[in-house]
């Protein structure tokens, strides 16, 4: 034996050879495709994936139609968790986690401890750099309890990386950001984009430079008329959906000023619910390109967010179905061909690899299902409080056994319960049989069922499972019937639940190194995103990462 080791030391020493080339030779492709020198990751705030589909014809050549045409669509790709609102999709875009891991579970929910109603971003330690902050703003991602994308980007580059999010919304920004990014939001009270004492003592040159100019002035007065021919919008609904109020005409054009004639918060607030907000969002994503030299670093690939917020305000108003929110797109997709050719310019053609996505989709007005002849309504979540406690009460006895809500979440007295002596799944089955019976919910799911993973085999019971933490959400998840919402109020629409339109979102991925172009069947979900750029990128997934890499849509090395 003693006389073969030398050939067995060999033999070895030549088989780690072979292995040791086998991988030079694989590595070889992908060393010939370097890495992008900016990744950006684009959300469009409220956009279903069927506008973009529906309105495609109509698009220029170089936004959206060229994400469409050059790059990987996803027409099945999903916000698959249950409770589908701007926070908790922004916080899934970048980490790969759903919101039973990352913590996000709305954009507020209530404090299980003191029962107070909390906000998703706030944290009364930072304040707004050179702006009022009030209780409850957004100035930190301490709620945030996993890692991201730019987190793990900012680890592997020593951090050398920049990592930058813009958004008219703090939570579109801060969510994008992460924790070692920076984040800039649009202040409604001055116009001004600012970012908090969380990320920094003061704002850079180029930011104080950028307010200096004011850009956000020179809309007042201005009117937004469509951009396309009356003919382009002979599909959708009628402007007799939308009546008209004391504050809105509800109907184009619209002209922006403030009720003192001045420019003052009024304006600056009136500006989110028009492309003027997305325009002035991409100004200054130009310039945090430029300031901060986004993509100039040699060998080091840098990540910009930038979450469009205006098509969720004008969807909110006026519904998907709507002039405004068709013509906005229009006016967003010219925007987005602008940006794109600057940064052609900028870094070269084919050095940006472009993600676009949406945080959530959207249902159409009660008004208009209703007109089509759809069962649609609104739930007044307050009043449906109301009635429950009513009805615990001449059940159980005590008056408020339902002590709190943040709809879908409501929270049950259990001290209360404890100290009759009731059992907690007794009265939380009486609940949630209760609110079963009342219009516009369609389910009911109890703490003790999440807890028993006793939601059955259904999409809708893996979404909400998904949505749940057992720590923060409430001791029952109300759902409410397709194209019904929680809402006190009568007009509009919103979003929120696990149904198809509120979950499929666009998903589209561009940069012809490094994806294959095609329109592409396969499920997807916005949790991808995250391992498909770490994998692209050569980084380890962020630590909640679930989602799988979108390997049909990239180039093989």
């Amino acid at each position: 034996m003693p006389a073969l080791l030398p050939f067995a030391r060999r033999l070895l020493a030549l088989s780690i050879f072979a292995v040791q080339a086998a991988q030079v030779v694989h590595a070889a492709p992908a060393a010939s495709k370097p890495a992008p020198k900016l990744v950006l990751v684009l959300v469009v705030d409220g956009l279903p994936a069927e506008q973009v589909q529906r309105y495609r014809g109509q698009f220029g050549q170089g936004g959206l139609r060229r994400l469409l045409d050059e790059g990987a669509t996803f027409g099945n790709a999903h916000q698959a968790h249950g409770v589908t609102v701007t926070a908790v999709g922004h916080a899934s875009i970048l980490s790969g986690a759903y919101p039973y891991q990352h913590g996000v579970i709305g954009n507020n929910w209530i404090d299980p401890v003191s029962k107070n109603a909390v906000y998703c971003t706030e944290d009364g330690r930072y304040t707004y750099l050179d702006e009022e902050t009030k209780a409850g703003d957004g100035t930190s991602p301490m709620r945030l309890r996993v890692d991201t994308l730019g987190d793990g980007l900012r680890y592997a580059s020593g951090n050398r990386a920049r990592v930058v999010a813009v958004s008219g919304k703090d939570r579109g920004a801060i969510l994008l950001a992460g924790k070692t990014g920076t984040a800039y939001m649009y202040m409604d009270k001055t116009g001004n984009f600012a970012s908090s004492s969380y990320y920094m003592e003061a704002h850079p040159q180029w930011v104080r430079q950028y307010q200096a100019a004011r850009p956000q002035d020179r809309y007042y007065g201005k009117t937004w008329k469509p951009l396309l021919a009356e003919s382009a919008y002979a599909g959708d609904a009628p402007d007799e959906l939308f009546p008209a109020t004391s504050a809105s005409p509800n109907r184009f054009p619209f002209s922006f000023y403030s009720n003192s004639g001045n420019i003052d918060g009024d304006y600056f607030n009136r500006l989110k619910t028009s492309p003027y907000l997305d325009e002035l969002t991409l100004e200054f994503a130009r310039a945090a390109v430029e300031g901060e030299r986004l993509g100039g670093t040699p060998g080091v690939t840098d990540l910009l967010g930038v979450s469009l917020s205006a098509h969720d305000y004008v969807n909110h108003a006026y519904g998907p179905e709507s002039r405004m929110s068709h013509d906005h797109l229009q006016r967003l997709d010219r925007m987005l061909a602008d940006f794109f050719t600057y940064l052609d310019r900028k870094l070269g053609a084919g050095n940006v690899l472009v993600v676009l996505t949406a945080d959530h989709g959207f249902p159409n007005t009660p008004e208009f299902v209703k007109a089509n002849k759809g069962d649609a309504g609104r739930v007044d979540s307050a009043k449906l409080t109301v009635a429950l406690n009513a009805a615990l009460a001449a059940k159980f006895g005590p008056e408020k056994l339902a002590i709190a809500q943040s709809a879908p979440n409501w929270h049950l007295d259990y001290a209360a319960i404890d100290k009759l002596g009731m059992a907690r799944v007794e009265v939380e089955n009486a609940a949630a049989a209760f609110l079963r019976t009342q219009d516009g919910v369609a389910e009911v799911f109890t703490r003790s069922q999440f807890e028993a993973d006793a939601l059955g085999a259904t999409r809708m019971g893996l979404l909400m499972r998904r949505a749940w933490n057992r720590e923060l959400s409430g001791d029952l998840v109300v759902i409410n019937k397709p194209n019904w919402y929680f809402s006190s109020g009568s007009s509009g629409t919103s979003h929120g639940s696990p149904y198809a339109y509120d979950t499929n979102v666009p998903l589209l991925i561009s940069g012809r190194k490094w994806i294959k172009p095609g329109y592409y069947g396969q499920y997807a979900e916005t949790v991808d995103i995250a391992p498909t750029l770490a994998h692209l990128l050569r980084l380890r997934p962020p630590a909640g990462s679930e989602g799988r890499v979108l390997v049909e849509a990239l180039h093989t090395p």
